[in-house]
């Protein structure tokens, strides 16, 4: 017999919406899901749907008991058939919920093998299979490129300004205090990634990704640097140019809409903060060369990048995750051996210093996620509930990642040769 599902929304109301009881397959599918939950040694799921409920893992482990509530049968054939990115699009369908999202991704981030048993079965392969087809069809390209940062960055800035701090930094922070302020915790990271290639006055600074011109304008109103920054999205481009206007540094910068590998001239000092993540991993070795290529010798390249430990590199570089799928299409996530390793082969680049803070980054979620809770409507207006859950699951995703170091995010300095 059909019955309804209490679905949750964005602020704890809830709708009915009609269900259909679950088929024999999905009975047999969430058989197969429990028997894998049960191996959870971090802490337990209480599991609820239509079927009744169960406590599965242990709940005597660092995370006790969470719960997950499933409101649709649904979601069992989402699981199975895409695993990690079938769990992320069925929670923006509604099918599922819980009231704690991020201590219950962290659970299944520490029990690692529990959600690749998950992820990784026969019925999943088919999903998988095309999956990677797609990404290899979002390769980073000039077009490419263009494409993959638009489906992200030129959702309009409406959306990012409601939950980024004034400066619009949308990157990790350095909070150099508990209690610290998002705002002034941007501004500290814009500092240090300034002192990071010890920038001095009236040297010539390339940025490479301007985002909305934070350390374009930090970098020359606060440390007298001449800098010239690029970006390839034209929202970002148009915003970033008023903002430096507004700064009073336009005679100190200069902002160019241009791909990376197209932009000319020599420079003492480079930075790009967050942006290696973007070339994708078959472009990393061009992008590191276009780097050498606008330095001078002895000139000095500062990085802020979101890594992952190696040992999970190669791994990760196969699969397709639901940040990849949804979010950062064309993306990757390099490993700092990875990127010394691709310097050391393609150029003159030595790695002089590395600094992981990930932690930070966690933090920086916290906001950015309690920001646009705490008032969603921009994101109701823009793309109903499903674009508000999306949002909160891609910050509660990442979180849980930064919190359980199983990814992070590193400040790396590389030096040229000569000078």
């Amino acid at each position: 017999m059909s019955g309804s599902i209490l679905i949750a929304g964005s602020e704890g109301d809830e709708v009915a919406r009609p269900v259909a009881p679950p088929t024999l397959v999905q009975r047999l599918i969430r058989r197969g899901v429990v028997a894998r939950l049960r191996g959870l040694r971090s802490g337990a799921v209480r599991l609820r749907c239509g079927l009744g409920e169960e406590l599965l893992g242990d709940p005597a482990g660092p995370f006790g008991i969470v719960p997950l509530t499933v409101h649709a049968p649904s979601f069992w054939n989402a699981v199975a058939a895409g695993g990690d990115v079938g769990a992320g699009e069925a929670f923006v369908a509604g099918e599922w919920s819980s009231p704690d999202l991020v201590r219950l991704l962290r659970l299944f981030v520490r029990d690692r093998d529990v959600m690749l048993a998950l992820h990784e079965t026969p019925w999943s392969w088919p999903r998988r299979a095309l999956l990677r087809a797609g990404q290899w069809l979002r390769q980073n390209s000039r077009s490419g490129s263009r494409r993959n940062i638009a489906d992200h960055y030129d959702l309009g800035d409406e959306l990012f300004a409601h939950f980024l701090d004034p400066t619009m930094t949308y990157s990790a922070a350095w909070f150099e205090h508990d209690g610290q302020s998002l705002v002034d915790a941007q501004r500290a990271k814009l500092r240090r990634l300034c002192r990071l290639v010890d920038l001095q006055p009236g040297e010539r600074l390339l940025e490479i990704g301007t985002g909305w011109g934070s350390l374009a304008a930090t970098a020359a109103a606060e440390f007298g640097a001449h800098v010239t920054t690029t970006t390839i999205s034209a929202n970002q481009f148009a915003a970033a140019t008023e903002r430096v206007r507004a700064a009073g540094v336009a005679d100190r910068v200069e902002l160019l809409q241009r791909d990376y590998r197209d932009v000319p001239g020599t420079y003492d000092k480079l930075l790009s903060c967050e942006m290696i993540e973007a070339v994708g991993a078959a472009y990393l070795p061009a992008y590191l060369r276009a780097c050498v290529a606008r330095l001078r010798p002895g000139g000095c390249l500062g990085l802020q990048a979101i890594t992952i430990a190696h040992r999970h590199y190669a791994a990760a570089l196969r699969s397709v995750d639901y940040i990849r799928r949804h979010v950062f299409p064309g993306s990757f996530i390099p490993s700092v051996e990875a990127i010394a390793a691709a310097a050391a082969r393609h150029t003159d680049l030595r790695l002089e210093f590395v600094e992981d803070f990930g932690p930070h980054y966690g933090t920086t979620l916290q906001h950015w996620r309690g920001a646009m809770l705490r008032d969603p409507a921009p994101f109701l207006r823009r793309g109903g509930e499903a674009l508000l859950r999306a949002w909160d699951y891609y910050f509660a995703y990442c979180e849980a990642g930064f919190h359980e170091r199983h990814i992070g995010v590193a400040h790396l300095r590389f030096r040229r040769a000569g000078g």
